[in-house]
C-alpha cells in the first residue's frame, strides 16, 4: 500500500497540482548536484540538526503545498516550517513583493530606519490587530531569534511596571497563574504574565477560552500586564486572525514572528502605548535594548509579511482554516476510535496535534533507533533515495509510535513534525491555502500511516475506512 500510493508521487503532474509538468534544465542539474548532500550532511553539521535526521529529504523545488526532492520524488508538507509558511512555498503575492523591492533598489538593510516598505507593514499589521490594541498600539522590531521577541516583551514590562518576576504559565501550572497575580498583602503582583494561546512546544494544548477571560480580567484588575506569545498561533494558524481572538481578550502585548515574515525572518513585539510611557528617558530605551539587533529592518521580509498578512485578511484565510481544521480534527478523532495507539487529539483551525500513546501502558521516553548506529540518516541507503531508517522491532512507548508514524508518512509522501515534552505527538501545521482535495489526501495518508505501525505493533483494529474501500 505504501509503495502503490508513494509511486503517484514519482514524476509528472502532482496530484494537488503543485508544479508544471516536467522540470526545468536549471532545476535538473540542481537535483543532480544535490543527490549527494544527504550522505554529506552527517560529516558537515552538527548531530544537534535532528529534524534533517528524522527527515532524510533534500529540497530542491517547492510550491504551495508541495515540496520536490534531489530524486523527483514529491511530498505534501504539513510541517510548513515550523509555521512560518502561512501561505506554503512561493506563493505568487510573496514573490511579487519581494521582486517590487529587489527591482526599486530599495535597501535591503536598514536598522532602525523607517522606510515605505516598514511603513507598509506596519499599516497592514494594525489592521489585522484587535481593534482595542491596534488603536493604541506601538510597533517594535527586534532581532528574529527564537527568544529575542519574548526578551524584548519581558524587558519592555519590567521597566514599564518597575516590577521583576515573571509569571509563564505551562503545564499543571496554568490554574496557578491567576493567583500568582494576587499575592498576599505582603507581596507585590508580577511585572507581567506571558503565555501562549495555543501551546505548541507542549504538545499543541489550546488555552480555554473561559480561562482566559478569567486571567485578563485578574491582570487587568492588578494592574499587570498580559502578553501574549503569537509566535506560532498568529496570521490565521487558529482559525482566526491572532489566537486571543477567540476568546475576546485584547492582551497588552502581542509578541509577533514565524508567519509575519512571510516566509522570512521577522519579529516584532506590538504593545498598548501606556507601556511607553509609564517610564521615561533612559528605562524606555533599556526596555527596547535585548530585542535590538542588525536584522530588524529586513525589507524583504517586511515586504513579504505585508503582503502574507494582506492576503490572509482579504482572502478570509482565517475562516478557511477554522473550516478545514474542523473537518480534520473530527476525521483524526475518528482515528483514536479505531486504533489503541492514537490517544488525544487536539488543537485549533490549522494548529492540530495528534498523541500516540502505548496501549500497553509502556513508560514514555526519548525514541529508540532514531539514527542507525553509524550516524547515517539514510539508514545505510547510498543511493541518495528516500533513504527513511527502518524500525527494526515493534515500537512501544507514544515516542517511538510518533516517530515511527512520522516515518511511514514520509514513506507516503507526508511530511509532519513531532512535539510535545516527550515528542510523542505528531504536529500538523499545514498552510492556509490548503485545499479540500488536499486535505483528503492527507488525511487519507496519515491514516494509512497509522494503520501500518498499529499492525506492526501488533494492534487488531479493522481497517481505516478509506483504506477498506480502495
Amino acid at each position: 500500500m505504501a509503495e502503490t500510493a508513494y509511486e503517484g508521487l514519482a514524476g509528472g503532474r502532482s496530484e494537488d497540482g503543485g508544479f508544471e509538468d516536467g522540470r526545468s534544465e536549471d532545476v535538473a542539474g540542481v537535483s543532480a548536484g544535490a543527490g549527494g548532500a544527504s550522505r554529506r550532511q552527517p560529516a558537515r553539521e552538527a548531530a544537534a540538526r535532528t529534524f534533517a535526521r528524522a527527515l532524510p529529504v533534500v529540497p530542491v523545488r517547492a510550491r504551495g503545498l508541495t515540496i520536490e526532492d534531489a530524486a523527483g520524488r514529491r511530498y505534501l508538507d504539513c510541517a510548513s516550517g515550523a509555521g512560518t509558511l502561512a501561505l506554503g512555498h512561493h506563493h505568487p503575492v510573496v514573490l511579487e513583493a519581494m521582486r517590487r523591492v529587489l527591482d526599486s533598489e530599495t535597501p535591503l538593510q536598514v536598522m532602525g530606519l523607517t522606510t515605505p516598505v516598514e511603513d507598509a507593514f506596519v499599516t497592514e499589521l494594525l489592521r489585522t490587530l484587535p481593534p482595542r490594541l491596534a488603536d493604541h498600539a506601538r510597533v517594535r522590531f527586534c532581532r528574529p531569534g527564537g527568544t529575542d521577541p519574548v526578551d524584548t516583551a519581558v524587558a519592555l514590562v519590567r521597566a514599564a511596571t518597575g516590577r521583576a518576576p515573571i509569571v509563564t504559565p505551562t503545564g499543571a501550572h496554568l490554574c496557578a497563574a491567576a493567583e500568582a497575580c494576587c499575592p498576599s498583602d505582603a507581596g507585590e503582583p508580577p511585572a507581567g504574565v506571558v503565555l501562549e494561546p495555543v501551546r505548541g512546544a507542549d504538545g499543541v494544548l489550546p488555552v480555554p477560552d473561559a480561562w482566559l477571560r478569567d486571567l485578563r480580567r485578574v491582570t487587568a484588575e492588578r494592574s499587570v500586564p498580559l502578553i501574549a506569545d503569537e509566535t506560532e498561533t498568529g496570521v490565521g494558524r487558529t482559525g482566526a486572525l491572532w489566537a486571543v481572538d477567540h476568546s475576546g481578550v485584547t492582551p497588552d502585548v502581542l509578541i509577533l514572528s514565524k508567519a509575519i515574515g512571510g516566509s522570512l525572518p521577522l519579529a516584532a513585539v506590538v504593545h498598548h502605548e501606556d507601556l511607553d510611557g509609564r517610564r521615561t528617558g533612559s528605562d524606555r530605551r533599556a526596555a527596547g535594548a535585548p530585542g535590538a539587533g542588525t536584522f530588524r529592518g529586513n525589507q524583504l521580509a517586511l515586504a513579504a509579511g505585508a503582503a502574507t498578512l494582506a492576503h490572509v485578511r482579504e482572502q478570509r484565510l482565517a475562516e478557511h482554516a477554522a473550516v478545514l481544521g474542523g473537518r480534520i480534527l473530527s476525521r483524526l478523532r475518528g482515528l483514536a476510535a479505531e486504533f489503541a495507539c492514537v490517544g488525544n487529539v487536539r488543537g485549533r483551525g490549522l494548529m492540530i496535534g495528534v498523541e500516540l500513546v502505548s496501549p500497553d501502558g509502556a513508560p514514555d521516553g526519548a525514541p529508540s533507533g532514531g539514527i542507525p548506529s553509524d550516524g547515517n540518516p539514510s539508514g545505510g541507503n547510498p543511493s541518495g533515495g528516500i533513504g527513511i531508517p527502518s524500525v527494526g522491532v515493534p515500537p512501544g512507548t507514544g515516542s517511538e509510535l510518533a516517530l515511527a508514524v512520522q516515518r511511514e508518512c514520509l514513506r507516503r509522501g507526508l511530511i509532519v513534525a513531532l512535539t510535545g515534552p516527550d515528542r510523542n505527538v505528531v504536529r500538523l501545521l499545514p498552510p492556509l491555502i490548503i485545499t479540500e482535495e488536499q486535505t483528503s489526501t492527507i488525511l487519507d495518508r496519515f491514516a494509512d500511516a497509522v494503520q501500518t505501525v498499529d499492525r506492526r505493533r501488533g494492534g487488531h483494529a479493522p481497517p481505516h475506512r478509506a483504506l477498506a474501500a480502495r
